[in-house]
């Protein structure tokens, strides 16, 4: 039996996922590591530390699963995006790279609205321009690091640093590329406008490629430190969402995903490229070909239960948080949470946003707090879909949920009744990297195209449908929504 390997560069560490001819799991290893926070607002890493994380990752899950490198037919790669690696013309790290969660390029993103209108911003890329995208990050050097700039030959994102030191190939993925705000979103590629527009010399940036395109192969030098085969294909892969949508199935229009880990995200594939109007949702190139996905990202939403968790019951396990809740109505009493603690990016794309509780009265306990808490973040949830169904996406009747929120009962239940959808999961937990490894796989032709290999390796199972209390969360919904615009001038003045 063969097997694919997925690796996904994750913030915190790195995972490479074997998969055999069946889609099983044969194996998961894993490194973890940091990242840095030189100044408030900053986050950057040494890529260097993805490439050691890879090199543990791989050779953990050969041994544990006692498959040899040989018998790797190819690799997939995911992880994750925006992050703007320099490089000489040698192939040197030029600084550390920035990370999607910087917030430093405020005055950037202001400037390439300005230079380019925000408009035609939207126009050509599908977004508008925001702190966490790779675009301002480059700006923020050209303008504040010329020594750098002036040495810059190459521009990568985090797991295509990965990928030039396993194959010494320059490459990048079309859904990642979408996610730098240099991509013209309609021809799935380089942007002449932007890229001119924003002073970025066509030679620094690389080739681009479909999801299951073989970019490269595996190097001598490389399968030395890895223990993979000299000459396994590599396949470009995808951004960890688009990866993760391949993942749970979500590849043809319709198909709806949710990802509810520290951020979340609702994804949702198209066979056309739409955009939001005033770029409060994200429009990508999907890791699969002639496909690309909207996408609502909501940075604090398990996060929003764990920081809740860790201040008010310090010590008390989720289950035993989240189970009393079952003795409160839909809607808390009156009690919501706005769940903007980082700031916000959809529906309000705004990093002043802060989060709330309101309507807070003496009868009110930890158990209305706890389901305020998970009822704001299926709100904020919501109001992001809202906003792509209003670009052109259909309702979903199922919405294949994954990360560590969706393993409670009750907080499934809040989301199909507030989402009015079936919320469905899947029979892996791997996420991304199980995505990137089902691309490898019809790189090398086990599968005709993508979506043969998720029919045959994606098994989605109902766990949760829309009750009764659907039309209450309809009418709490709305007073939810009426909340950021009130409290929003409060925001800013702080």
């Amino acid at each position: 039996m063969g097997y694919v390997l997925g690796i996904d560069v994750s913030t915190t560490a790195t995972k490479a996922v074997l998969v055999d001819e069946a889609g099983s799991v044969a194996g998961v290893g894993s490194a973890e590591y940091g990242f840095d926070v030189p100044r408030p607002l900053w986050s950057e890493q040494d890529p260097h530390v993805w490439w050691d994380g890879a090199r543990s990752a791989i050779g953990d899950v050969l041994a544990s699963s006692g498959v040899a490198g040989a018998e790797v037919a190819a690799v997939g790669l995911t992880g994750q995006m925006h992050g703007l690696v320099l490089l000489d013309a040698a192939g040197a790290v030029l600084r550390p790279a920035i990370l999607w969660n910087d917030q430093r390029t405020g005055a950037e993103c202001d400037l390439i609205r300005a230079t380019i209108g925000p408009e035609r911003l939207i126009e050509i890329t599908g977004n508008d321009a925001l702190t966490g995208f790779t675009a301002p990050k480059l700006v923020w050097v050209r303008d504040h690091e010329p020594v750098v700039w002036q040495r810059v030959a190459h521009i990568l994102l985090p797991k295509d640093y990965l990928r030039l030191r396993l194959t010494g190939d320059y490459a990048i993925d079309k859904a990642d590329g979408a996610g730098t705000l240099l991509f013209d979103l309609a021809a799935r590629d380089w942007s002449a406008e932007i890229v001119a527009a924003l002073g970025i010399d066509p030679a620094w940036l690389p080739r681009t490629w479909e999801g299951p395109q073989v970019t490269g192969s595996v190097s001598a030098e490389a399968a030395a430190a890895t223990g993979l085969r000299a000459g396994t294909p590599v396949v470009a892969g995808g951004g960890d969402q688009s990866a993760n949508a391949v993942g749970v199935g979500a590849v043809d229009p319709g198909v709806v995903a949710l990802s509810l880990g520290t951020s979340g995200v609702v994804f949702a594939a198209t066979d056309r490229p739409l955009f939001e109007p005033h770029g409060r949702v994200h429009a990508f190139c999907h890791a699969v070909p002639d496909r690309w996905h909207m996408m609502s990202v909501m940075l604090s939403a398990a996060g929003s239960l764990r920081w809740f968790r860790d201040t008010v019951a310090a010590g008390v396990d989720f289950g035993d948080l989240v189970s009393p809740i079952a003795d409160i109505a839909a809607g808390s009493d009156g009690l919501l949470f706005l769940p903007y603690l980082s700031g916000e990016r959809s529906p309000h794309p705004d990093p002043h946003a802060r989060g709330a509780f309101v309507g807070l009265t003496l009868r009110h306990d930890r158990r209305h707090l706890t389901r305020a808490v998970l009822e704001g973040v299926a709100f904020g949830l919501r109001d992001g879909l809202d906003l792509m169904v209003e670009a052109g996406v259909p309702m979903p009747d199922q919405i294949r949920a994954s990360g560590g929120g969706t393993a409670s009962p009750i907080w499934r239940q809040i989301l199909a009744d507030v989402l009015e959808s079936e919320i469905a999961t899947v029979d892996t937990t791997e996420g991304a990297a199980y995505g990137a490894a089902l691309l490898a796989a019809v790189g090398v032709s086990w599968f005709p195209d993508v979506r043969a290999a998720t029919e045959a390796c994606v098994r989605a199972t109902t766990v949760a449908a829309p009750g009764p209390d659907r039309a209450t969360y309809h009418q709490v919904h709305a007073i939810y929504r009426d909340l950021y615009p009130a409290l929003s001038p409060t925001f800013h003045r702080q």
